[in-house]
């Protein structure tokens, strides 16, 4: 829009053929596609957008029809989006504590995930327990949402009887609660369900039913695609599974009794956002987008047709090396959900990888969301990328990416069936594997443990718990088992103090099966190596690598800091020293390495390299590598005794794990 100022007519008239040429003058005659690139799915990202990209208009205005630009007309400007923390620690009573911790440090709502067996969240087994945690907890001012983990993942109804019987009726009618029923989540996450996909999907619609009208503003059923972005999938994977999941619900719902409007206004849906936010923001307006037309073809009307959105930040994207580099990661996730339109964001702790956050990490989580509204004024304007060229074409191209993966999956008969017959999980298995392989040769970095690796890091601590007493102390089966599977049963038998284990469906028969999406760390394959570097380094025998540096410094520094972060990525520490073939012979006999790389210049290598290879070998070295492309010369250096060239675009994890083994890792 800044063509339209009068400030631009002092300035001289700019085309995009005017762009096209300078860009191409500093690509030196490169085709402008070198500097286009896609996202995860091949979904182009030009360098440069314009107005003919995007109509004026074309996605509506801030809370209204089609939703892209969000279910708000305006921001809170006291809290622009619901601040929400997940409170996780296995013991009940420090699970309360942290509950109001969290509340008086400044998030506006609280997620508990729950896990009986407790290796995942709280154990908490029956609704007194529920009570504890919440204690003091105003749950028409302060929303508390479920997340079964762990054990309790299939467990969804009966968690959520176990949260009602803790809630006095006199307080179900203004108690904001998101039950986050999610059998479809379920199955994705952990490849079964106690019954068929019909019946629990029938079983989840009636609770919806049944319990909406006791908790009017309460949400029922949670539409999550994490479990897409956590296995790797792509940005079109996950907008796909999650409409394709609330249409699954929308169905069940109808099909249940419960008109359209109040079925599209029960579900929450959840998605995970990453450190790239333009793509992020991009991704959180294509899912509206799409769930607006499907909840138009179901006939919702006006609001009801919006879509509740709440993120998460990746953990795919968290580190347990230098996981201070996760700060800066989970910001520019918040940023791409708050800044996207998310009604709930919620921020991992930096040291989610880790184990249980600590109190620094809790603290950090909520804040970085705090200062983002407070001092960052991210949400002082209601959908602030609104008419962003950039943004708004590629919120388009991803859903009419997505769109068609959609539509696959209903032709399929939807979700729960395509998942059964594992023809999604094939199509992210394959993005998963490009993905690690991505990661591998470095190709998509991860500051701090692909690149730029701090050595003898200083790590921060987490929570430490003893769980066999947490569980020893939990509530067991106490023979109160409900009536039947209703939901007004499995309530009754919790307010009469029946535990999880009372309520829990038995069943011989056998229930849905489906392959389940496996949770990837990007940073986990590394870590690995250099778990097993500290090993050794506590025995007295650190992994070194002798950097055998070729010329005057001009000549090396450039392949010698390559070399060095390269092998600093498993963990292995690299020891430099110049000179010429009888020196490097002698140093690194005197350093004790078995590892060698050569690092210079492509002029040096061609006057330097085979002899100082034949001398490294004569000195003992086990392998020896060479920073760098070998070229023409490739045969004389192997022939000299080079085992390996590193260089960009190598298989760096298959080549620090060759290391490993030859130094007995």
């Amino acid at each position: 829009m800044a063509d339209d100022l009068p400030l631009s007519a002092d300035f001289p008239q700019a085309d995009e053929a005017q762009w096209q040429a300078l860009a191409e003058k500093a690509l030196e005659g490169a085709p402008l596609s070198r500097i286009t690139t896609k996202t995860e799915h091949g979904v182009p990202v030009k360098p440069l957008y314009r107005r003919a990209d995007w109509g004026p208009d074309a996605s509506g205005l801030p809370g209204a029809a089609p939703f892209i630009r969000g279910t708000r007309t305006a921001n809170d400007p006291f809290l622009p989006w619901d601040i929400r923390q997940v409170v996780s620690h296995p013991d009940p009573a420090i699970a309360a504590d942290q509950v109001m911790e969290a509340l008086e440090g400044g998030v506006s709502s609280i997620e508990l995930r729950v896990d009986a067996a407790g290796e995942h969240g709280v154990v908490a087994r029956s609704a007194i327990d529920v009570e504890r945690i919440l204690r003091g907890v105003k749950l028409d001012l302060a929303p508390v949402a479920l997340e079964p983990a762990g054990a309790s993942t299939t467990q969804g109804i009966e968690l959520a009887a176990l949260l009602a019987a803790a809630i006095p009726s006199r307080e179900a009618a203004t108690a904001r609660i998101a039950f986050n029923v999610d059998p479809i989540g379920a199955l994705a996450r952990t490849g079964a369900l106690p019954g068929s996909a019909d019946e629990e999907m029938a079983a989840a619609a009636a609770f919806a039913r049944d319990a909406g009208p006791e908790f009017p503003v309460a949400s029922m059923l949670r539409a999550d695609s994490r479990p897409v972005h956590e296995a790797c999938g792509t940005e079109v994977q996950e907008i796909a599974y999650l409409v394709a999941s609330g249409a699954e619900y929308v169905r069940a719902l109808m099909t249940a009794g419960v008109s359209v409007d109040a079925a599209c206004r029960t579900i929450l849906f959840t998605m995970s956002v990453g450190p790239d936010y333009m793509v992020e923001m991009a991704k959180l307006r294509a899912a509206r987008r799409m769930w607006w037309r499907v909840a138009d073809a179901f006939g919702a009307k006006d609001a009801a047709a919006g879509m509740t959105l709440q993120v998460v930040t990746s953990r795919r994207m968290l580190s347990r090396r230098d996981p201070w580099v996760n700060i800066l990661r989970n910001t520019a996730a918040c940023f791409a959900g708050g800044v996207g339109g998310a009604d709930i964001v919620t921020v991992r702790a930096f040291t989610d990888a880790m184990g249980l956050p600590g109190k620094l990490a809790r603290r950090l989580a909520r804040n970085t969301q705090v200062i983002a509204q407070e001092e960052s004024a991210l949400g002082r304007v209601v959908d602030a990328p609104g008419g962003a060229w950039a943004v708004e074409k590629l919120g388009d191209d991803l859903a009419k990416a997505a769109w068609p993966l959609f539509q696959q999956i209903e032709a399929q008969g939807g979700l729960m069936k395509a998942l059964q017959e594992g023809s999604f999980q094939a199509g992210v298995a394959i993005s998963r594997q490009k993905r690690l392989e991505e990661t591998a040769k470095r190709k998509a970095q991860i500051t701090g443990v692909t690149d730029f690796p701090l050595l003898g890091e200083e790590l921060p601590s987490v929570e430490v718990v003893n769980l066999a007493a947490i569980v020893r102390r939990a509530a067991e089966a106490s023979g109160r088992a409900p009536a039947s599977r209703s939901w007004f049963s499995l309530k009754a038998a919790a307010q009469d103090r029946a535990t999880l284990a009372d309520i829990s469906r038995t069943t011989d028969d056998e229930g849905a099966e489906a392959e389940p999406f496996w949770p990837v760390r990007l940073a986990e394959p590394f870590e690995r190596l250099r778990d097993l570097a500290d090993q050794r380094t506590a025995a007295g025998r650190a992994p070194k690598v002798y950097l055998a540096a070729l010329g005057p410094l001009a000549e090396h520094t450039a392949r010698l800091q390559y070399a060095q972060n390269f092998f600093a990525a498993g963990g292995i520490n690299g020891v430099p020293s110049a000179g010429d073939a009888v020196w490097h012979a002698q140093a690194m006999a005197q350093a004790g390495c078995r590892l060698v790389c050569l690092c210079g210049s492509d002029k040096r290598y061609a006057a330097e390299a085979v002899a100082t290879a034949k001398a490294l070998k004569l000195a003992g070295a086990a392998r020896v590598y060479l920073a760098g492309r070998p070229g023409e010369l490739e045969a004389q250096l192997r022939a000299a005794g080079v085992d390996e060239f590193i260089f960009i675009g190598v298989d760096t994890l298959a080549s620090l794990e060759k290391a490993h083994a030859e130094l007995g890792l």
